[in-house]
């Protein structure tokens, strides 16, 4: 049976996955690509980037969406859909929500995986790097989700 989630539990299942596929707009082209996100919970998701044609694409047309899901097999599966606002930050808005985005990742990964991580600092430590990735948030304006569990 195929069931439609409510928003807490999608709410819940977004922000307690890190990978999803992130969906935009080029040149009148769709396109979608995995991509680390974090979810504050709330109303909205962080995520970094280098320059190039995601980042290129967004600032152009910034609607896009964020899909995550959990397939176990074909009747075993959860997915949630993100529609939303992405907005470039800069300065200290950036470097802070580096700074949530590395420490939320490190903290769902080590309480969802057990596993330590040492990479994690490397996110850090481009809080501080003059060559700082493009931090962006994305602005939940609707989120659906379905569940199949045989």
């Amino acid at each position: 049976m195929i069931r439609s989630l409510n928003q807490k539990e999608c709410s819940n299942f977004l922000a307690n996955n890190y990978i999803g596929h992130l969906a935009y707009i080029y040149k009148g082209n769709p396109y979608v690509v995995p991509s680390t996100y974090f979810f504050d919970g709330k109303n909205t998701i962080i995520g970094y980037s280098t320059e190039g044609h995601k980042t290129m694409a967004m600032r152009k047309n910034n609607k896009v969406s964020l899909e995550v899901s959990e397939i176990t097999n074909v009747n075993n599966w959860i997915s949630v859909l993100v529609h939303g606002i992405f907005e470039e930050l800069s300065g200290s808005d950036a470097k802070g929500s580096l700074h949530e985005f590395s420490a939320g990742i490190k903290d769902l990964i080590l309480r969802k995986e057990e596993r330590n991580l040492h990479f994690i600092s490397e996110f850090s430590s481009k809080i501080y790097d003059e060559n700082m990735p493009v931090v962006f948030k994305i602005t939940v304006n609707e989120m659906t989700g379905r569940e199949r569990q045989m």
